[in-house]
C-alpha cells in the first residue's frame, strides 16, 4: 500500500467507533488475540500490580509477596516499541492496544475484578485503556470487591517546589529542568487523586515518604544472586585505574551534566577511567556494572534507588548523594547504614581523586554492600511491607 492510501485508510478507521473497528478490521482482532489479558494466580489472595513496572519493579514485588502464604501475584505493564530496557513483566501489551482496543479494555477489566482480590496502582496511572478517570477506574475495581491501594515511584511524586524548598541541588529551581512546571502539574493531580480515592498508599524509595504522609515504605526489590555474579571480579584491586560509570536513565534528573566534565577530566589526566553510558538493556546492565569498580547514581535528588542497590549488590564502590534525612530513615527502619560514599555534584572530582588515590580506605562500603542488599532489598522487607495490605 501506498503512503498516500494508507494514510488514507488510517483516517478512515479513526472515524470507526472503537467497539465496531476491534470486530471488523483484522488488525483489531489480531492485536486483541495477542495481547490477552492477565491471567489470575494461584492463592487464597491475588494481587495485581501495574501498569508502569519501573525499573521492573512490580514484578519484583509480585514475587516478592508469593513468598507469603496463600498469596499469588501478577505484574502488567504497556510499553511502546521504542522502550529500549525490556524489563520483564508477567503480562506485556503494547501502548497502542492499551489505548485504542476497547475489547481488550473490557476483557482485562472483567479478567481482574473476577480474578484477582487486591490491586496496586501504580504512578496514578489507568489500569484499563484511558477513559474516563483513574479515579472511576478504582471505585469500579473496588464496587467488584477488590482491595486497592497506589504505589509511587518518584517524579510521578516528588513535587518540585516541594523538593525544590528543601534541596540545594535540586534539578527543579528555576532555570534547570525544562518541565519541571509539567511535572509540577502531573504531581498536584496525583496528590489530589490521592485525597480522593482515600486507598493506602506506598513509595518505593524512603524519601517519597516526604512527599506522600502516611505512606508505607516498600523496599525496591534486586535480584541478589544475579547480580552478586556479575561482581564477581572484586572491585578496586589490580593496578589498573579504576573503571567508573553512570548509566543515567533520565540524565536531567540525575545530574549528568553537572558530573561529566570534571569526570573526563580525571579520565583525561589516567586517574580513572569513566564510561557515562545510555540506553542500556536491563540484561546487560551486570555486565556493565560487574565490570565497573565505582558507580555514579545521581546527584540531584537526595535519594537511592533500584541502580544503586543493583550496584551495590554486585559488590561495587557506589558514590551519590543521598540526603541526611533518608540515611536516617533506612536505619530507622531496617537498623542498616546504607554503604554509599556521599557526594554532591561539586565535591564529587575531589572524592573520586581520594577513592583512587587510597583504595583501601573504601573497602569497608565495597563489602558492605552486598550484606545491605541482602537484608533490606532481597524482596523480604518489601514483601513485610505489603502484608497488612493483602491482610486487608
Amino acid at each position: 500500500m501506498s503512503p498516500r492510501l494508507g494514510a488514507v485508510a488510517q483516517a478512515a478507521t479513526a472515524r470507526v467507533p472503537a467497539p465496531l473497528a476491534d470486530r471488523l478490521f483484522p488488525g483489531r482482532r489480531r492485536e486483541f488475540r495477542e495481547a490477552g489479558v492477565t491471567r489470575a494466580p494461584i492463592g487464597e489472595r491475588r494481587l495485581f500490580i501495574g501498569p508502569v513496572n519501573s525499573a521492573g519493579q512490580a514484578h519484583e514485588w509480585a514475587r516478592a509477596v508469593e513468598r507469603l502464604p496463600g498469596v499469588g501475584a501478577a505484574s502488567f505493564q504497556y510499553r511502546g516499541a521504542d522502550d529500549v530496557f525490556g524489563f520483564p513483566a508477567d503480562h506485556v501489551i503494547s501502548t497502542t492496544c492499551f489505548v485504542r482496543n476497547s475489547r481488550w479494555r473490557a476483557a482485562q477489566r472483567r479478567a481482574v475484578e473476577s480474578g484477582f482480590t487486591h490491586v496496586l496502582v501504580e504512578s496514578g496511572r489507568h489500569l484499563f485503556g484511558t477513559e474516563g478517570t483513574v479515579l472511576a477506574q478504582i471505585r469500579a475495581l473496588q464496587a467488584a470487591g477488590l482491595t486497592v491501594g497506589q504505589i509511587w515511584h518518584g517524579s510521578d511524586i516528588r513535587l518540585p517546589s516541594q523538593h525544590a524548598a528543601g534541596e540545594p541541588d535540586s534539578p527543579f529551581h528555576p532555570g534547570r529542568y525544562p518541565d519541571t512546571e509539567a511535572l509540577e502539574t502531573i504531581v498536584l493531580a496525583h496528590r489530589r487523586l490521592i485525597a480522593d480515592a482515600g486507598v493506602p498508599q506506598f513509595v518505593s524509595t524512603p524519601d517519597l515518604l516526604e512527599f506522600v504522609p502516611g505512606a508505607t515504605w516498600v523496599p525496591v526489590v534486586v535480584d541478589v544472586p544475579r547480580w552478586s555474579a556479575a561482581g564477581a571480579r572484586p572491585a578496586l584491586r589490580g593496578s589498573r585505574p579504576p573503571v567508573v560509570v553512570h548509566a543515567p536513565t533520565r540524565t536531567g534528573l540525575k545530574g549528568s551534566d553537572r558530573i561529566t566534565e570534571g569526570m573526563r577530566a580525571l579520565h583525561d589526566e589516567g586517574v580513572i577511567e569513566y564510561r557515562e553510558l545510555h540506553g542500556i538493556p536491563s540484561a546487560d546492565m551486570p555486565a556493565v556494572f560487574g565490570d565497573a569498580d565505582i558507580v555514579l547514581d545521581q546527584f540531584l535528588a537526595g535519594a537511592y534507588g533500584v541502580a544503586a542497590s543493583e550496584a551495590l549488590a554486585a559488590g561495587r564502590l557506589v558514590v551519590s548523594h543521598v540526603g541526611e534525612d533518608v540515611r536516617a530513615a533506612v536505619a530507622a527502619t531496617t537498623g542498616a547504614e546504607l554503604p554509599i560514599v556521599q557526594a554532591r555534584a561539586d565535591e564529587l572530582p575531589a572524592v573520586i581523586r581520594e577513592i583512587a588515590g587510597d583504595p583501601s580506605r573504601f573497602a569497608v562500603h565495597v563489602e558492605a554492600g552486598p550484606a545491605f542488599v541482602r537484608a533490606v532489598h532481597d524482596g523480604t522487607l518489601s514483601a513485610e511491607a505489603l502484608r497488612p495490605f493483602l491482610d486487608a
